[in-house]
């Protein structure tokens, strides 16, 4: 067996990275918010265009309500730098939970210690050092191990500690940001595909232990979830069948989750998030959507849209 105490780290500070926090996106003001209102009256109320404008409406609705609106997300949707307009999401009331597959940490980790993530792979295979920030490595597993001794999953851990630190970004961290507004925010791995797994410091049975808490925490929110809604961004296996594996559980103990709302947001149309997150789950009511594009185009897309359909809402009930 492989002894990894043996491994070649180096410093995160030192290595290069793809994403900094220099370019990350800024939330739109309340005048840039109000000048995409009406560009988006002049979309055609066709195909993709109005289902956009209808699943704004149903998680306006959600919102209103106040019924849960439960995020998935892949770690792509950090790397593209949109962390600022999730938290303001967060602050706004439209997102009420997140769930993430395991490299989210990673990056919300690296963004908040750092300021900057995303390594070269393909650089950095070639001899061994892809994944060996020695940092990442070293500090958000013992920070798992502590954070789970104490009796939380794995969003919990890291959010508790980046909240908790002087790290120069800690404001950037979803985690801490969802930890300090007690909102769940839930990590589920699979072992073997985190560059977290290959540092001396993974300790297994936290992992496990860990991610079976936040999943039970997560299939909790979706127990919760009738007449809110789910959205997946960016996540092609993992989330699908964690949130299809909630779902069933949920049922099976008795919870009505019947008349929600998903959508499924991706680069390409798949099968896991077609059918796990839009039909499956509907099948007893409710409405799926699907739509297809880039994360930093369509995720600010939408959230202009949710804050400019919620000024409307407000506005015709002023009248």
């Amino acid at each position: 067996m492989f002894d990894l105490n043996k491994i070649q780290t180096y410093s995160l500070r030192d290595r290069p990275s793809k994403v900094e926090v220099k370019d990350f996106a800024q939330i739109p003001s309340t005048d840039a918010v109000l000048a995409m209102n009406k560009w988006f009256d002049t979309l055609p109320e066709i195909l993709a265009a109005k289902d956009l404008r209808l699943l704004a409406r149903a998680v306006v609705e959600c919102r209103n309500r106040k019924k849960p609106i439960v995020w998935g997300m892949g770690s792509h949707v950090l790397k593209t730098g949109l962390a600022p307009l999730l938290i303001d999401l967060m602050n706004e009331g439209f997102i009420t939970g997140l769930a993430f597959n395991g490299s989210a940490l990673i990056h919300d980790f690296e963004t908040a210690f750092a300021g900057k993530t995303s390594e070269d792979v393909d650089s950095a295979i070639g001899d061994g050092d892809f994944g060996m920030a020695r940092e990442t490595g070293e500090i958000v597993n013992q920070e798992i191990s502590k954070g789970v001794a104490s009796g939380l999953g794995l969003g919990g851990s890291i959010g508790k500690h980046i909240a908790e630190s002087d790290y120069p970004y800690k404001d950037l961290s979803l985690f801490a940001h969802a930890y300090k507004c007690g909102l769940p925010a839930t990590v589920h791995v699979a072992i073997g595909t985190d560059i977290l797994h290959m540092h001396p410091k993974c300790d297994g049975a936290a992992l496990g232990l860990g991610s079976h808490r936040d999943f039970l925490r997560f299939a909790e929110s979706v127990s919760l979830m009738e007449g809110g809604a789910y959205i997946n961004f960016g996540s092609a296996v993992i989330l699908p069948e964690v949130f299809l594996k909630a779902i069933t559980l949920a049922r099976n103990l008795g919870a009505t989750v019947n008349q929600i709302v998903t959508a499924n947001f991706d680069f390409i149309n798949q099968y896991r998030g077609r059918v796990n997150v839009v039909q499956r789950p509907t099948s007893n009511g409710g409405k799926g959507f699907s739509f297809t594009g880039h994360h930093e185009l369509l995720l600010p897309l939408f959230a202009a849209l949710l804050k400019a359909t919620a000024m409307n809402k407000a506005g015709k009930k002023g009248e």
